[in-house]
């Protein structure tokens, strides 16, 4: 068991680095409006070749295969609550990354959820 909580820890890991390497790459190309979205285009091209995107990409797709070995391992209603972890993990290096406000209600959010992962994780 302890292997397969490392290999979902891991998945998770990935995963957040895959989604700050996202952030990343769409502060650099700037809020998408309305207007945006008629020439979609144009847009889909600034997004899929920007280098942080596609790296996002690339490293989600990593954590996804790792996720799916871990679905062959255990059960599906252990593991995923886990992704619960995520949460926290994105909302620290959002924090320190980006400099997101983090409001107190979403700091009790977070503690909430830690709470809950850990009572799903003893069972």
């Amino acid at each position: 068991m302890t292997k397969s909580l490392l290999m979902i820890l891991f998945s998770i890991s990935v995963a957040v680095v895959g989604q700050l390497f996202l952030k990343a790459g769409m502060d650099e190309i700037g809020p998408i409006t309305l207007s945006d979205t008629k020439n979609g285009i144009v847009t889909l091209v600034k997004v899929a070749t920007n280098g942080k995107v596609v790296l996002g990409l690339a490293i989600y797709a990593l954590s996804a295969g790792v996720w799916l070995i871990v679905l062959s391992r255990v059960d599906l209603s252990f593991a995923y609550p886990l992704i619960g972890f995520s949460y926290i993990v994105v909302m620290l290096a959002s924090r320190s990354l980006f400099n997101e406000p983090i409001s107190a209600v979403r700091w009790a959010g977070a503690i909430l959820i830690s709470i809950g992962v850990v009572f799903i994780s003893r069972t």
